[in-house]
C-alpha cells in the first residue's frame, strides 16, 4: 500500500468515532469503502470482510485503534514484534487494535481480483501490547510549528528553477465525528503539508542546495508524521485524561 493513501487512518479516525459512540459501524465501514472500496481482512485461517471483523474485535473488547506510520529508521508508532514492524514500515502505514490482553496489528495492501475489483487487504498480525512512545496533540502540534519554521528558515536561501511555493490550500482532515477541535485542526495542516512534500522536488539544485533542502524536509516530514498520528489519536487520548479526572 502506498504511503500516500490514507487508508490506514482512515479506519483508525473512523473506528475510533466508532467506539466512542459517534457512528455507528455501518457509517464507519461505508466511510472506509467510500475510500478505497471493498475491504477484507486475512487472518490465520481465513478471510472475513472487515464489517464483521470489527464486530468480532468489539465482541473481544476492543478499547482503541492506533495508527502508525513508519518509515525506515523510523517505526513511528510501533512496538513489534519484527514480522509486523517489517510488514508496517513496508506498507508504510498500519493500524493497532487494543484488546483487553492483546494487541492485534492491521497491515494494509491493494486488493485487485480481476479487472473490475479493486479494494483492500488487511493482514491481521499480532502485535506488542507494550504502548508505543508517541507524542500527545499539544506536544506533537509544538514540534511541527517548530519544524515548519525551521523549513522555511532553510529552504528561504535554496534558490533553483522553478523556485516557488506550491499551494497549501484546503485539504480533507480525514477525522471523523468526535475529534476534538484541536485534533481537526492539527490533522488538516498534517494533510496540507503532506501535499507540499509529495510536491517538492531537487530538479536543478547544486549538491549543498540539495543537501540543505533535503535535509529540511526529512525533518518536516517527520513532524508531520508525528502530528498526524497524533491527531488520529487525540479522541483516545481525551478520554483517558477524562477517565482520569473522574477517578477519585
Amino acid at each position: 500500500m502506498h504511503p500516500d493513501s490514507p487508508i490506514s487512518a482512515t479506519l483508525v479516525a473512523w473506528g475510533n468515532a466508532w467506539l466512542a459512540g459517534h457512528v455507528g459501524l455501518d457509517e464507519a465501514v461505508d466511510r472506509l469503502e467510500r475510500a478505497a472500496g471493498p475491504q477484507v481482512v486475512s487472518g490465520v485461517v481465513t478471510e472475513i470482510p472487515l464489517r464483521r471483523f470489527l464486530a468480532d474485535l468489539r465482541a473481544e473488547g476492543v478499547s482503541a485503534l492506533r495508527l502508525s506510520l513508519p518509515v525506515a529508521g523510523d517505526p513511528l508508532g510501533l512496538t513489534g514484534p519484527l514480522p509486523f514492524t517489517m510488514a508496517a514500515v513496508e506498507a508504510g502505514q498500519a493500524a493497532t487494535a487494543v484488546l483487553r490482553d492483546r494487541c492485534l496489528g492491521l497491515v494494509p495492501s491493494p486488493d485487485r481480483r480481476g479487472s473490475s475489483y479493486s479494494g483492500v487487504l488487511w493482514t491481521a498480525m499480532e502485535a506488542e501490547a507494550t504502548p508505543p512512545d508517541v507524542p500527545g496533540l499539544a506536544e506533537a502540534e509544538h514540534a511541527l510549528t517548530s519544524a515548519m519554521r525551521s523549513a522555511t528558515d532553510a529552504l528561504s536561501g535554496v534558490d533553483g528553477p522553478g523556485r516557488g511555493q506550491p499551494s497549501i490550500g484546503g485539504a480533507d482532515d480525514g477525522l471523523a465525528p468526535g475529534y476534538p477541535a484541536r485534533a481537526h485542526r492539527v490533522a488538516a495542516l498534517t494533510a496540507r503539508l503532506a501535499s507540499v512534500l509529495r510536491l517538492a522536488d531537487e530538479r536543478g539544485l547544486t549538491a549543498g542546495q540539495v543537501t540543505v533542502r533535503g535535509q529540511a524536509l526529512r525533518d518536516l516530514d517527520r513532524a508531520v508524521r508525528r502530528a498526524r498520528v497524533a491527531a488520529h489519536n487525540a479522541i483516545v487520548e481525551a478520554r483517558h485524561e477524562r477517565d482520569a479526572q473522574a477517578r477519585p
